[in-house]
């Protein structure tokens, strides 16, 4: 793997975690090292320019590539193969107000919309609606003269079909929900997320222009409207339609409407928040587009068909003495600006390279040319650099950084125009109007783009780089967060069967090691995302919005027992301060027992159609039916089941027999026909016991065990997660294993029973060893469900999911 070098400070060899990561997601056939990739990318990147520049171009893509400047995941996985995926991370799709065809403003009907997206995510772009066309629940539906069930029973269509289709390189498509304040049912899309297993594949925000801030301020009223006529029980209940043509469905306080987000975000960690004049008013295309949606992770707000073709600058590459060691630490500006010219045109390459899902997302593309060069390892860079991410500093830092960024990309943009022309959509007068990203632009960059126009309309874009972290990055601090954790130790089963493990460390913590710094008395100036206040978090934010011309995905993660009154004054801050967007995270008790419902496979029938004449067609066994237990005793087993709730833990005793069924061909097997449980083992009322182990029992004689166990898994209940077993994940951790109720985790232990009488002669006593805590992880947060280890502990970290409790990292987008 190629080895990052920076001033006076030493070769760092790849970390295990970096070469796992690379060779899982981002190696093809054939390649077995980091180079041989970044020839890949490079060589792709460079098909489609000239000829007589081809190779040279080839070999400046390379020498960047190796210098830090990364493509996105969808790159660095896709670009120079044969399979047909975007090397687009994400798109904006539109949704109109009708089922099929287009509405009236020519936006695709609902059905068409979800074709588009199941398309775009099948070939590995997530996707981001703005669900506020489509009319409300109980408005008027004339042609088949009904009633409309409203955008939130839409959304439950398109998060099961998010479920259910499996995008390019493996991956589930994410999505981001939006609706407008104003939208009649935006209460019901609020607080949608507090049913359990409701949009799981979805994160949610609410479109808030200026007006409702406005109002919320001066606690003055807010109408929800649509142009849809409500139905009669409606228009019964005071709907009126207002002198724009709107209707009226209800007004109420805006601090109402306010606090119900406020309380949802606080409780359930969404909606987040999207500032819809701020987004458009700074947009360079404000004078041809409206922008009412974002991309999953909130960095790219954009249009219809809008894309998001990103690459980050590893920013670390760019500190020279780091930590002051062999001198003053400073930043390479220079150097930095060369690499960020030299990614523009990389990014402009990849419009014309990639495969498109939709012939309408490459027209957008082509007709606007946005691109977003980013960054990543802010929070690494400042503590190399000395300085603190929470204090003054450490901010005036990042906005040097983020302005070099910034004209560097413009500057390179206008040369493209030269070489290659203007993007077609491209109007001097509308694109530096004033109020315009670009207006603020400095006067002789202004000047050239007013004399020679500019190849992208967009060039900027702060986004979560999760996996390209850890694979090219060393496990640098992503995008513009802070760190998380310095280190923690990573359990692996070897191809041997053997058990490894081996330390993760954070790049500039390992550093700052490696150089010879005593990291039990780390200098002030490590400081993490959960030492630093929220509010400093949201500061950051405002500090280098000013010089992004899209926007910046950042979570500010706050302790449990954060005030609600200054956790409100957060959004506030944002929307005084000029944010487009925010999302925040509280770990809590509530969130903490928000129970899941997994996405099921409908069950196949316990018996078949008609049976085929056939003779030779082999007899299961284990669904041949027991009219009843046979008298005497059976061979059985007894199982002392310890398992761990709220209340601390629990135990119980299972005692299941077995009969053996043959075929009468020679074939026999232990069918498991009867379960026991003895009552009187605990507190609690025993009827559910002595009724579920009868139940079982009838399911085990009657061949349908296995659904019937599976259901139980299924089980939820309101006292929060139950611990039972460990679950090993890919790479051979094993981490605790969480169940959604105390019946399904006594359905695990009954398959466990099962597997081990069918597998291994011996019995072994449940449940299998605890594994220790890996060390160096972050406490365990309270939060959404795990996919991984069941684990209620999944926060949002970097603008990522990610599971506190065994460090699984999801969908980022």
């Amino acid at each position: 793997m190629h080895r990052e070098t920076t001033d006076l400070a030493p070769n760092l060899a790849a970390q295990p975690i970096s070469l796992d990561v690379v060779q899982e997601k981002y190696l093809k056939p054939g390649e077995t090292n980091v180079e041989q990739l970044y020839e890949r990318v490079a060589r792709a990147l460079a098909s489609v320019e000239r000829e007589d520049i081809r190779e040279a171009m080839q070999a400046r893509f390379l020498a960047n590539l190796r210098a830090g400047a990364i493509g996105a995941g969808r790159i660095m996985s896709a670009a120079g193969t044969d399979i047909q995926a975007t090397l687009i991370n994400c798109f904006v799709q539109p949704v109109g107000d009708c089922i099929q065809g287009v509405d009236d403003a020519g936006y695709p009907g609902i059905y068409e919309a979800l074709r588009e997206a199941a398309e775009t995510m099948r070939r590995g772009g997530g996707v981001g609606y703005d669900f506020s066309r489509i009319r409300p629940r109980g408005a008027r539906v004339k042609g088949t003269a009904s009633m409309a069930s409203g955008p939130c029973s839409y959304i439950n269509v398109f998060d099961q079909s998010c479920s259910t289709v499996e995008s390019a390189g493996a991956r589930r498509g994410a999505q981001m929900g939006v609706l407008r304040i104003d939208h009649p049912d935006v209460l019901d899309f609020i607080t949608a997320k507090r049913t359990p297993g409701r949009w799981n594949n979805f994160n949610v925000s609410v479109g808030v222009p200026d007006a409702f801030m406005d109002a919320v301020e001066k606690d003055g009223d807010w109408e929800l409207v649509h142009g849809a006529e409500p139905g009669a029980e409606l228009l019964k209940g005071g709907a009126r339609q207002r002198a724009d043509g709107q209707w009226i469905y209800r007004t109420l306080r805006a601090r109402e409407l306010w606090d119900t987000i406020m309380k949802s975000a606080y409780d359930f960690a969404e909606p987040g928040i999207l500032f819809l004049d701020q987004i458009n008013d700074d947009n360079n295309l404000r004078y041809i587009e409206t922008i009412q949606a974002t991309n999953p992770c909130g960095e790219q707000p954009l249009p219809p068909y809008g894309c998001c073709d990103l690459g980050p600058v590893i920013l670390t590459r760019f500190v020279r003495n780091p930590f002051g060691f062999a001198g003053p630490a400073a930043f390479d500006f220079e150097a930095f600006e060369q690499v960020v010219a030299t990614q523009v045109r990389a990014l402009d390459n990849v419009l014309d390279v990639t495969f498109w899902p939709l012939e309408q997302q490459r027209a957008e593309s082509a007709a606007k040319r946005r691109i977003g060069v980013g960054f990543t390892g802010m929070g690494n860079t400042l503590a190399m650099l000395g300085l603190r991410y929470d204090r003054q500093q450490g901010r005036d830092m990042a906005v040097k950084i983020a302005d070099a960024m910034r004209c560097a990309a413009y500057r390179a943009s206008i040369e493209l125009a030269k070489e290659k022309g203007a993007f077609p959509k491209f109007d001097a007068a509308g694109y530096l109007a004033e109020g315009t990203f670009a207006s603020r632009l400095p006067e002789d960059i202004k000047k050239q783009i007013r004399k020679h126009g500019i190849r992208n309309s967009h060039l900027l874009s702060i986004a979560p780089t999760g996996t390209v972290s850890l694979a090219f990055a060393d496990n640098a601090s992503n995008g513009i967060e802070p760190p998380f954790s310095w280190t923690y130790t990573r359990r692996k089963r070897e191809a041997d069967g053997s058990k490894s493990e081996y330390v993760v460390e954070d790049h500039a913590w390992r550093l700052y090691k490696t150089l010879g710094g005593d990291v039990n008395k780390l200098p002030e100036y490590f400081v993490s995302a959960m030492d630093m206040a929220a509010a400093d978090h949201v500061a950051m934010m405002e500090a280098v919005q000013p010089y992004v011309d899209t926007a910046i995905s950042k979570t500010v993660n706050v302790p449990e027992d954060y005030p609600y009154d200054d956790f409100k004054n957060l959004y506030m801050q944002a929307w005084h301060s000029g944010l487009k967007g925010l999302a925040t995270y509280r770990p809590n008790s509530i969130l903490g027992a928000v129970l899941e419902v997994p996405a099921t496979t409908e069950a196949k029938p316990a018996t078949q159609a008609e049976p085929t004449p056939e003779p030779a067609a082999p007899v299961d066994l284990q669904r041949v039916v027991i009219e009843s237990r046979p008298k005497g005793g059976l061979d059985a087993v007894a199982e002392k089941i310890e398992y761990w709730t709220q209340e601390g833990q629990k135990r119980l005793y299972l005692i299941v027999s077995f009969l053996p069924v043959s075929d009468g061909h020679g074939k026999t097997v232990d069918r498991a026909i009867e379960f026991f449980m003895p009552v009187g083992q605990s507190s609690e009322s025993q009827q559910w016991i002595t009724s579920s182990m009868r139940l079982l029992s009838l399911a085990a004689r009657g061949g349908f065990l296995e659904r019937a166990l599976s259901d139980m898994r299924k089980v939820a209940w309101d006292r929060g997660p139950v611990r039972l077993g460990t679950f090993e994940r890919a790479d051979g951790t094993h981490v605790p294993l969480w169940h959604d109720s105390e019946v399904a985790a006594i359905a695990y232990a009954v398959q466990t029973i099962l597997a081990r009488r069918a597998h291994v002669p011996q019995q072994q006593v449940l449940p299998l060893d605890e594994p220790e805590v890996p060390v160096g992880l972050p406490p365990t947060m309270a939060g959404k469900k795990c996919n991984e280890c069941g684990a209620h502990a999944v926060i949002r970290k970097d603008g990522c999911d990610y599971c506190t409790q065994c460090g699984a990292i999801g969908s980022c987008g």
